[in-house]
């Protein structure tokens, strides 16, 4: 059974290229499901989904951009039964922390009849370095509106971590990973964070949700902007302003911290203009 490839949704995402990258340099064989694959996976396109399953013994399933996006839980839904029918034995799900939305996902997972792990995630550090926040950390700010709102983020790197470990290891099955970094901070904090690693100024911009939607339309439409917008306003209000020891019990060690996440970042280059 070990020789069956693990399937990875998602393959060039943030979460699914790392883990990708993680599967292969542990020998484990990989099927990368992306649009461009040679076995293709497309969640609009629902023909190629049996396809990417079969002869598969795993699979990590993101839905993108967002489980909260009009008929992703019911394409979910398809999804696991297509699994269940081809014989996948385990499904491991990328949900977001406090989301109405992704909580709905993650019953139909439950129900699927096929083994699971849920990984439950915080708000992403990499969304400072690799999402749509990059350009304004470019040019000096961090606008998100919240307020001093709490936000325990987690480095997407012990997402993968926690990822890899529930399709490869034992003990993981029918478990729940809510998984956050190890402390709690503002968005002024995280941007004096980020001011101290790149040594120049970050300002947090304090803004509204409907200049975050205005901003987020102006990068990708009017459809993502309203979904985004939702997300925010409804987990940007203290729900998730306390820590989880979802990778302390997933991995045996606690989670990065967000200072060494910058740190790596600036390293990296994360920040520079070609990038």
């Amino acid at each position: 059974m070990q020789d069956r490839p693990i399937l990875v949704i998602g393959a060039t995402g943030k979460t699914g290229r790392r883990v990708a990258s993680r599967l292969e340099a542990r020998g484990i064989a990989v099927r990368r499901g992306s649009r461009n694959s040679t076995i293709p996976f497309d969640w609009e396109a629902p023909e190629t989904w049996a396809p990417a399953l079969t002869g598969v013994r795993a699979a990590y399933v993101t839905y993108f951009p967002d489980l909260a996006f009009p008929g992703a839980v019911e394409k979910l839904e398809a999804l696991c039964e297509t699994a269940r029918d081809v014989g996948l034995e385990h499904l491991v799900l990328l949900s977001g922390r406090g989301e109405y939305h992704a909580r709905l996902g993650e019953d139909v997972v439950r129900a699927s009849g096929v083994d699971f792990t849920i990984v439950r995630s915080a708000w992403f550090a990499q969304n400072f370095s690799e999402g749509y926040l990059r350009d304004p950390i470019l040019a000096g700010v961090l606008p998100m509106p919240g307020g001093d709102i709490l936000e325990p983020i987690i480095d997407i790197e012990d997402v993968a971590d926690v990822v890899v470990a529930a399709l490869t290891g034992d003990g993981h099955k029918d478990e729940v990973y809510e998984v956050t970094g190890p402390r709690l901070m503002t968005f002024a904090e995280m941007a004096a964070t980020l001011s101290q690693a790149m040594g120049r100024e970050i300002q947090h911009l304090p803004i509204s949700f409907e200049e975050f939607h205005a901003n987020i339309a102006q990068a990708g439409g009017d459809f993502v902007a309203d979904v985004f917008t939702a997300i925010a306003r409804e987990t940007l209000d203290g729900r998730n302003a306390h820590t989880t020891d979802g990778v302390m019990r997933a991995l045996g060690h606690p989670p990065r911290d967000f200072a060494d996440f910058a740190l790596r970042a600036v390293q990296s280059g994360a920040w520079t203009s070609a990038a």
